[in-house]
């Protein structure tokens, strides 16, 4: 574990402004886990080492829209995202989480990660995901994801985006950028 990547993490989050009360909610949920877990000599970042954890996500934009996936477990249309590995950042697991899941070239936009919501949900087995959720340009090739992904990811365009997403909170998300991309 690194406390510098902690801290950085922790400045983003606290830099981040919040879109609504439950972002409100899940961003001093987050830090207070965090300092938690770490008070306790544990790691954030490290699904073995606690219950709660930092997990990234992708919101995968281009000119088709955003990219959602089937969930394979969940039976919804959520981001790409899931676990930080060992000695990754969480925008880096955003990264890698997109390309494993949708098979596309992703990549930041502007060459450096942009934390676009910060929301905390319940995973599986019992864990709950401090989910830090970061913008990711994918160019406008069609998702290739291999075989044991979810064979469900598609572009949407935005409207249909808000309409299909599996949680409330995601919906409010791409609304809000919708916003942004949509002129």
């Amino acid at each position: 574990m690194s406390d510098a990547l902690i801290d950085q993490v922790l400045a983003a989050v606290n830099a981040h402004v919040a879109a609504d009360a439950d972002e409100e909610q899940s961003i001093a949920t987050l830090i207070a886990e965090v300092d938690r877990i770490r008070s306790a000599g544990g790691n954030p970042f490290d699904q073995r080492d606690d219950v709660v954890h930092i997990t990234g996500s992708a919101i995968v934009v281009g000119p088709r829209g955003t990219v959602l996936l089937e969930h394979k477990r969940l039976g919804m249309w959520l981001q790409p995202g899931g676990h930080v590995d060992q000695g990754e950042s969480p925008w880096d697991a955003a990264l890698r989480e997109a390309r494993e899941e949708t098979g596309l070239d992703v990549r930041f936009a502007d060459g450096r990660p942009r934390l676009v919501h910060v929301d905390v949900h319940q995973g599986g087995r019992g864990h709950t995901h401090l989910d830090l959720r970061y913008l990711v340009d994918g160019g406008d090739a069609d998702p290739a994801p291999p075989p044991d992904e979810s064979q469900r990811v598609e572009w949407f365009d935005w409207s249909a985006a808000v309409g299909r997403a599996g949680d409330s909170r995601l919906a409010a998300l791409l609304a809000r950028l919708r916003q942004e991309f949509v002129t």
